[in-house]
């Protein structure tokens, strides 16, 4: 067979109307710094005249169809053959415990707790997942999976490229859409900071890292107190906030969340 069996395939793109149009008609297309890191990955590889491609593509409205979802990102995207191409983006979703370690990390930081409960994304978050041991962003193409059904063997396609720049845009509208990629959505972050926030004084104490040997006295409740007042006795599932997360998870929850509940019924009943 020849090695140019390729130039029997049509080469004139099919256009399309009512197909999913970048915003931006010129320049950049990325325009906050959160989309800008994820460009920079593509645009690190110097392929230039594909990348260039796929933004017209963008821009043109050949992208038919982008979602979202926990790691993965899928787009049709019409090309030259009358069947649109199917285009896959994902990338490896952080764990539930490692989201726990990220959230209270955040929830630590009044700053960033404010400006994410407010919808804004921190500027600094990045320092967050780093300081937990993660990555936010992708450093390289080796951290995203990329496949295109097109014939062309070279990652990224002009196909992907496109749905890679809507992607980006995605982003540029909707911040959280990139936590929702690494697989914490919109509403269970918030949720899940408002607790953290408005968690028990006793409970907020044991989340500094004190250890628990140093207030075993104090613990439940038996710390000095100004006089003529009640000693005030720490939540019952207090204590398990003290482990380090552990590394099992049931039904798609950590452990330590599945003990709660059967610690506060204990203390309920004591």
């Amino acid at each position: 067979m020849s090695d140019e069996w390729w130039r029997d395939e049509p080469t004139k793109t099919i256009r399309v109307e009512g197909g999913v149009r970048a915003r931006s008609q010129r320049g950049e297309i990325a325009r906050t710094w959160w989309s800008r890191r994820f460009i920079e990955v593509l645009e690190s590889l110097g392929m230039g005249g594909r990348l260039e491609r796929g933004k017209r593509y963008a821009r043109a409205g050949q992208v038919l169809s982008l979602s979202l979802s926990t790691s993965i990102a899928v787009a049709q995207v019409q090309g030259s053959r009358q069947e649109p191409y199917r285009v896959r983006i994902s990338i490896k979703a952080f764990t539930p415990a490692q989201w726990i370690e990220v959230e209270r990390a955040l929830a630590g930081q009044a700053l960033f707790l404010a400006k994410l409960l407010a919808g804004e994304m921190p500027a600094d978050i990045e320092e967050v997942f780093d300081k937990v041991g993660l990555r936010l962003f992708p450093d390289n193409l080796q951290e995203l999976s990329m496949d295109c059904s097109c014939p062309d063997w070279e990652v990224p396609c002009k196909h992907l490229a496109a749905a890679c720049y809507l992607l980006a845009e995605s982003f540029d509208a909707d911040p959280f859409q990139i936590l929702a990629w690494r697989g914490r959505g919109r509403q269970e972050l918030l949720d899940h900071l408002r607790t953290l926030r408005d968690r028990s004084p006793a409970q907020a104490r044991k989340d500094t890292g004190e250890p628990l040997s140093s207030v075993l006295d104090s613990f439940w409740g038996k710390h000095s107190t100004p006089s003529g007042s009640p000693p005030v006795p720490a939540a019952p599932d207090a204590l398990l906030d003290q482990l380090d997360p552990l590394p099992v998870i049931v039904r798609g929850r950590p452990l330590i969340e599945l003990l709660r509940p059967a610690y506060r019924a204990m203390g309920e009943s004591s």
